[in-house]
């Protein structure tokens, strides 16, 4: 009697549990990506995208309403105005430790739920806020705080994307993810100016009211969509690694002059045009922050190239360069040249964004046997959730940097030296530490 053997049949399609839990999630299955996997996943990407997106739009929401605030009656001093915009970004890095363990404990979909119908705090407060005058300083640095919010949606939406995807295609997914956020910050800029000048006066309110429907947009669809993944669990050890290692802080120094810089000035961008140059179009200031924003892919494909310690280099060169030539315009009270030098600076912070995060599974990977590799990934992961959060810090510092050097000097060209002499320093670190012949990394492509 002949036996015939029948090969078992290749897994096509994950198990599901209510509430689209996904279960045994294997992207590094050959067979289940090409039938199964990818879909879900891409479909997962295109919602995460969007919710990051709006994120990213709410948490640069007051820099857009904070130089418009005066002449709606707001009795604000310039240092006041640069605590409005700062405040956001304080909250936004903050939060985003939180954001990234997030994911584990309430599942991908669902927390890209709660973190989109949590905008509506910040919209709503915006909406109602910006038409009362006499609301007390305090209370508007509250509502301010609230944009916070959006900034922690990087956070949890990388983590949440970085699950689905194989380790081949994650890097694409991860940069196509963190690109449609950082757009966010351009596109508010240059649409939310639009959307309150339509029709007689300036309609304040509408830049929050706008962003109410998006989030419950952005909450139905990760509803109906997305999907959790059963079996994730937080990486509390990746992060442990991470923090006994040197190399996070030296690269998390080092995001605060990237990431840092490209959050910092979009944020105080329009209030600097509106104060220093009031005649000038308002409407402008959004080209710098959609350059930095588009300039980020740049910095990883070149860092991909020639190594992400190089193109590091390069970056915190030409926001030296940006900066000194920002100080002269200001100094000879020319808008050509002081609009020019920013958008010189947001290249430098773009290209940096990208090549910082480029140095990072490098430096980990450096001189590690391959039993040790999956030790590496871990604590580059860990690494690269820091590094994210106190990059974002950059963000406080800058237009408080400005409203400090305003302060005390009557000018903002002191604060800009301190940031040549930041870039400066950060330049010779990536280079001492990871470029110097003798140098423990020297003889590694970082």
């Amino acid at each position: 009697m002949e036996t015939t053997l029948t090969a078992a049949p290749a897994v096509t399609a994950p198990d599901t549990r209510p509430g689209r839990w996904i279960e045994h999630w294997d992207p590094e299955d050959a067979s289940f990506w090409q039938s199964t996997g990818r879909s879900i996943a891409r479909r997962n990407l295109a919602f995460s995208v969007f919710a990051e997106f709006l994120g990213f739009c709410v948490w640069a929401l007051w820099s857009v309403v904070v130089p418009l605030l005066p002449a709606a009656g707001f009795p604000l001093t310039l240092n006041q105005q640069f605590w409005l915009i700062a405040v956001p970004s304080l909250v936004g890095a903050t939060i985003r430790i939180p954001y990234t363990f997030a994911v584990p404990a309430f599942g991908g979909r669902n927390w890209t739920i709660i973190s989109s119908l949590l905008l509506l705090l910040p919209a709503s407060a915006l909406a109602f806020i910006v038409t009362r005058p006499e609301t007390p300083f305090g209370v508007l640095l509250l509502c301010a705080a609230l944009a916070g919010f959006g900034g922690g949606n990087f956070a949890s939406s990388m983590t949440n994307i970085s699950f689905f995807f194989p380790e081949a295609e994650k890097g694409k997914a991860l940069g196509l993810n963190a690109a449609g956020g950082n757009l966010g910050t351009g596109i508010v800029q240059m649409v939310v100016p639009a959307v309150i000048a339509i029709g007689a006066g300036v309609h304040l309110e509408r830049a929050g009211l706008i962003f109410i429907p998006l989030a419950i947009l952005s909450a139905i669809g990760a509803w109906r969509w997305m999907d959790n993944l059963g079996g994730v669990k937080a990486d509390y050890k990746s992060f442990a690694l991470a923090t006994k290692n040197p190399h996070t802080w030296v690269i998390s120094f080092l995001y605060i002059g990237t990431f840092g810089s490209f959050i910092g000035y979009a944020g105080a961008f329009p209030t600097l045009l509106k104060t220093q140059f009031p005649t000038a179009p308002l409407g402008l200031a959004f080209v710098g922050a959609l350059v930095g924003a588009l300039t980020r892919p740049l910095g990883g494909m070149v860092a991909d190239r020639l190594g992400g310690a190089r193109v590091t280099i390069a970056s915190f060169v030409i926001l030296t360069g940006g900066a000194l030539a920002a100080i002269e315009g200001l100094q000879a009270k020319s808008f050509p040249l002081f609009f020019g030098a920013f958008l010189v600076l947001f290249i430098g912070a773009g290209i940096g964004n990208g090549a910082t995060y480029r140095m990072i599974p490098a430096v980990f990977r450096a001189g590690v046997s391959a039993e040790g590799l999956p030790a590496a990934r871990k604590a580059a992961a860990g690494c690269i959730g820091i590094a994210g959060a106190v990059g974002a810090y950059g963000g406080f510092f800058i237009p408080r940097g400005f409203a400090m050097a305003k302060e005390t000097y009557g000018s903002l060209v002191p604060a800009l030296y301190v940031f040549v002499a930041a870039y400066v320093l950060m330049a010779l670190t990536v280079y001492a530490v990871y470029q110097r012949r003798g140098s423990a990394l020297a003889s590694e492509t970082i």
